[in-house]
C-alpha cells in the first residue's frame, strides 16, 4: 500500500515546514519538496506546475522527470491532464494516463514511462496558483486517502506561494503574487475615470501557519471559534424584526450551514492531517469556490456564496484579522469588493474616487448609489477581490468597464493624460453653468438633474442644472433594514426641497421591485423580474406604501409647489387609478390640517412602448411626461440591458427607436404636455442633442454630463440638424449617428 495515512501526512507537512524555513532560494526549494512528496507517497515521480500567466502553466520543479524540462514545458490553461485540473480545479486520478481523453505526451519530460497519474490544484479561496502531481509507473488509481492527502499539501503550498516561499531570481520562477500589472475585463456601471490606490471592503486573511504543530489544540481553536460563529448567528437570527423575510432566510442558511457536521467533519480531518484551522478552514472554502463555479443554478451559487462569507468570518475569528486591521485609508480610495450593499457604499460616501465589483448589475442597490454619488462603477470584475491589495496603484475606466491593477509607465501615462483632459473639459463647462442651453437658431432647451441623495443636492447650483428632473425615492428604502416611517420619509423629502432653494424637483414614486428589492422584501421569483411585479404594478396592488409616501411628500410641500412621477405606466388606466389615489390622499391631509401645495404637477415616466400608444386622452390628462430612456430602450429592442450579451447591441440613435421619440414628442405637442427625457442617454452630448432636435424641450441627466451637453447644443443649430434628421429618416437611414456626426462637422 502507498496510502498516506494521517500520521505520515502531518510527518510530510512538518518537513515541508522545515524545508520552507530553511535559508534557501526559490528553485532549490521547490526541488526539495518535490523530492519530499515522492518520497512520502513513494511514487517515482512529483512536479509542481505553476502559472505564469493566467493562461499558462509552467513545469517549475520534478522529481523523476527530465530536468532539463523544468521551466521550458508550458501548457495552456485546459490542455492536456495537468491543464484540466487547472482549469475545472478538481483531481485528475487515472491508472493508464495515456488513454485518458485529453492527454498530451510532452516527450522533453520523459513521462512516457509512467503510467499512473494524479493531479491536484493549488488554489487558495479561487486564486488558482498551480497543479501538484505525482506519477508512477505501477498502472494503479491512486487511493482516496492519497488523494486527499496531496490536497493537504497542496493547501500548504498554495500558502506558502501566497507568501513567496517559491520566488527566484529573474526569470527563473513565477513571479511574486500581487506585485505584477493585471488588466481586468468587467463592464461599465457607471462612467467616469478614476485613478486611485486600493481599498478592501473586505482585507483578505493571510495565514502564516498553515502546518499545525498540536492537532489537538488545533482542533480545541478550531471548536472555539466555530461556537463564537454560531453564537454570532444566532445573535442575529434573534434581533431580525418581523417583517425582514429576506434577511431572516438568508440568516437561516447561516445558521444551517454553521451547524453543519459535515463542514466540521471535513475541517477536523484537514487538522488531522496536520494543517492548522486556519489553514483548514481555507481548504475547504477554497474547495467550496471551486465548486461554485461549476454550479449552474443561481439559487445554489448563492448558498455556496453564504458558505464562503461564513469562512471569512470564521477566518477572522481564529486569526484575530477583522475588517479593522489597523490599516489607513488612502487619501483617494478605490473601493474594491465581491458586492456591496447600498448602505455600506453610503457610508465610504463621496470620499471614493470609485468602485469595483466582482459581481453587481447595471442596475443593482450599489450601482444605483454609485450613480447617486457620480463615482465610476466597474462590475463583473473577475478575481480582483483576489488580485488586489489594499493601497495597490488601480485605475478604473468605467466608461470602458476596465481595471488596471499596478499599471505600468506607458498605461498610467495614457490614463492619467486622459484624466487631465477630462479636467480639462470640466473646467472649461464650468464657464458655461450660469448660461442657458440654448441652440444657436434660439431654441431653448431645460437641463436637470437626476438625483437620489441629499448628498447630490449641492449639485444642483454647481452643475448649473435648473431644477431635478428625477428625484428616485427608492435610495431611502434600499438602505434600511425596515419599512422607513411616514414622518421620516417627510422629513427627508422637506429637507431636498429646501435644498433645491425654489427649484422644481420631480419627485418619483416608489420604483422598486425587479433588480431593485428592498431588504425587508420577499423577493418575488419571476422569470423575467425587469417586466414582472414592480413599481407602479406594486404600489396599486399593494397600496400602504405608496399612500404612507404620497402622504409624506404633501406633508413635505408645507403649501409648496409638489411635483410627483408615476413610474412603468404601461396603459391609462394605472395612471387614472395612481392619480385617483393621490387626489384622496390630497383631501384627506387637508381634512387633518395639513395645506394642500400651492400647485400641484402628477405626471407619468413613459417607460414601455404600450403608453406611446395610449388614447390622445391620457396625454392631456398628465400634467406632463418623463420619457424613462433605459427601460423603453430596453423593452423596444427586447434586449435586457443586465446581459452584456445584447445591452450595447442596439444603438439609440437608431432610426426607428428615434421614430418612436420623435411620435411621443408630437403626441405631447398635440395634447400640450410637457416632455422630458430622463437617463444616461441624456446625459451623453450626441444623444441629447439628437432628441433637442426631434422636438424634446428638457432633459435630465448626471450633474456631471450637463456641461459637456450644454456647451454642444450652444454650438449648433437645432432646426437645421432636425431637417437633416428628417430626411435622413424619410430615405429609410437605418442608422442616424453618422448623419448627426456629419451635421457637427459641418458647423
Amino acid at each position: 500500500m502507498n496510502d498516506l495515512s494521517e500520521s505520515e501526512s502531518r510527518k510530510l507537512l512538518r518537513r515541508l515546514q522545515d524545508t520552507l524555513a530553511t535559508p534557501t532560494k526559490g528553485q532549490e526549494r521547490l526541488d526539495r519538496i518535490t523530492h519530499l512528496i515522492a518520497d512520502s507517497m513513494r511514487s517515482q515521480v512529483c512536479s509542481i506546475y505553476l502559472f505564469r500567466d493566467a493562461e499558462t502553466l509552467e513545469l517549475c520543479a520534478t522529481e523523476g522527470l527530465n530536468p532539463e524540462a523544468v521551466h521550458k514545458t508550458r501548457l495552456r490553461l485546459g490542455e492536456g491532464l495537468v491543464g484540466r485540473v487547472a482549469r475545472t480545479a478538481r483531481p485528475v486520478n487515472t491508472g493508464n494516463a495515456p488513454s485518458v481523453k485529453g492527454f498530451r505526451y510532452m516527450p522533453e519530460t520523459g513521462e512516457e514511462i509512467y503510467s499512473s497519474f494524479l493531479g491536484v490544484p493549488i488554489q487558495r479561496v479561487g486564486e488558482k496558483l498551480g497543479v501538484l502531481v505525482v506519477q508512477s509507473k505501477e498502472a494503479r488509481e491512486f487511493s482516496e486517502d492519497e488523494v486527499y492527502g496531496l490536497e493537504v499539501v497542496a493547501m500548504v503550498l498554495a500558502e506558502m506561494t501566497e507568501l513567496g516561499a517559491f520566488l527566484g531570481e529573474g526569470e527563473a520562477l513565477t513571479r511574486a503574487h500581487h506585485t505584477y500589472p493585471v488588466m481586468i475585463r468587467g463592464a461599465s456601471g457607471q462612467e467616469g475615470a478614476a485613478k486611485g490606490r486600493v481599498w478592501l471592503h473586505e482585507p483578505r486573511v493571510v495565514i502564516t501557519n498553515p502546518v499545525g504543530e498540536d492537532p489537538e489544540r488545533e482542533l480545541e481553536r478550531l471548536h472555539e471559534a466555530m461556537s463564537a460563529l454560531r453564537e454570532s448567528v444566532d445573535r442575529m437570527l434573534a434581533e431580525v424584526v418581523v417583517g425582514d423575510g429576506d434577511h431572516l432566510q438568508v440568516l437561516e442558511t447561516y445558521k444551517m450551514f454553521a451547524h453543519s457536521r459535515g463542514w466540521l467533519r471535513r475541517m477536523e480531518e484537514d487538522i488531522a492531517r496536520g494543517l492548522s484551522a486556519e489553514a483548514a478552514v481555507e481548504k475547504e472554502q477554497s474547495s467550496a469556490r471551486a465548486r461554485l463555479e461549476q454550479v449552474p443554478d443561481p439559487y445554489l451559487r448563492d448558498r455556496l456564496h453564504d458558505l464562503d462569507d461564513l469562512s471569512h468570518r470564521l477566518l477572522r475569528l481564529l486569526t484575530g484579522q477583522g475588517r479593522d486591521t489597523g490599516a489607513e485609508m488612502p487619501e483617494d480610495p478605490v473601493l474594491v469588493a465581491r458586492n456591496i450593499g447600498p448602505a455600506e457604499l453610503l457610508e465610504y460616501g463621496r470620499q471614493l474616487k470609485g468602485v469595483v465589483l466582482e459581481e453587481g448589475s447595471v442596475g443593482s442597490h450599489a450601482a444605483i448609489v454609485a450613480r447617486a454619488l457620480a463615482i465610476p462603477l466597474v462590475i463583473h470584475a473577475e478575481r480582483v477581490t483576489t488580485e488586489a491589495l489594499n493601497g495597490d496603484p488601480i485605475l478604473v475606466d468605467g466608461d470602458q468597464g476596465i481595471v488596471h491593477l499596478r499599471p505600468d509607465d506607458s498605461v498610467a501615462t495614457a490614463f492619467g493624460e486622459k484624466i487631465a483632459m477630462q479636467a480639462e473639459a470640466q473646467s472649461r463647462y464650468a464657464s458655461l453653468r450660469d448660461l442657458p442651453a440654448q441652440a444657436r437658431c434660439g431654441t431653448r432647451i431645460k437641463l436637470t438633474m437626476n438625483a437620489g441623495l441629499m448628498a447630490d443636492l449641492p449639485s444642483l447650483a454647481s452643475s448649473g442644472a435648473e431644477g431635478v428632473g428625477l428625484f428616485r425615492t427608492e435610495l431611502q428604502f434600499l438602505v434600511r433594514s425596515h419599512v422607513p416611517r411616514r414622518a421620516e420619509l417627510a422629513a427627508i423629502y422637506k429637507r431636498v426641497m429646501d435644498a433645491a432653494e425654489g427649484r422644481r424637483v420631480v419627485f418619483r414614486t416608489l420604483d422598486i421591485g425587479s433588480d431593485k428589492v428592498l431588504p425587508y422584501m420577499k423577493p418575488q421569483d419571476e422569470p423575467n423580474p425587469a417586466m414582472g411585479w414592480r413599481a407602479i404594478r406594486l404600489g396599486l396592488d399593494r397600496p400602504g406604501v405608496l399612500k404612507m409616501q404620497m402622504q409624506a411628500l404633501v406633508r413635505a410641500a408645507q403649501g409648496r409647489p409638489l411635483a410627483l412621477m408615476f413610474p412603468f405606466i404601461a396603459t391609462a388606466g394605472e395612471f387614472d387609478r395612481a392619480r385617483e389615489m393621490f387626489d384622496k390622499v390630497i383631501a384627506r391631509e387637508q381634512a387633518l390640517g395639513h395645506p394642500a401645495p400651492s400647485g400641484i404637477e402628477v405626471g407619468a415616466m413613459l417607460e414601455t412602448p404600450s403608453l406611446a400608444f395610449a388614447p390622445l386622452s391620457f396625454f392631456r390628462a398628465a400634467d406632463f411626461i418623463s420619457i424613462g430612456g433605459n427601460d423603453l430602450k430596453q423593452f423596444f429592442f427586447a434586449a435586457d440591458r443586465e446581459n452584456e450579451r445584447v445591452r450595447r447591441r442596439y444603438d439609440t440613435l437608431d432610426g426607428s427607436f428615434l421614430r418612436l421619440i420623435r411620435q411621443i414628442v408630437e403626441r405631447c405637442d398635440e395634447a400640450g404636455t410637457p416632455l422630458s427625457y430622463c437617463g444616461e442617454d441624456a446625459g451623453r452630448p450626441l444623444e441629447a442633442l439628437t432628441f433637442a432636435a426631434l422636438g424634446v424641450r428638457a432633459l435630465s441627466m448626471r450633474p456631471a454630463s450637463i456641461g459637456p451637453v450644454k456647451h454642444l447644443l450652444r454650438r449648433v443649430h437645432l432646426g437645421d440638424l432636425s431637417d437633416e434628421i428628417q430626411a435622413a429618416m424619410d430615405r429609410g437611414v437605418e442608422n442616424l449617428r453618422p448623419v448627426v456626426l456629419g451635421c457637427l462637422s459641418h458647423d
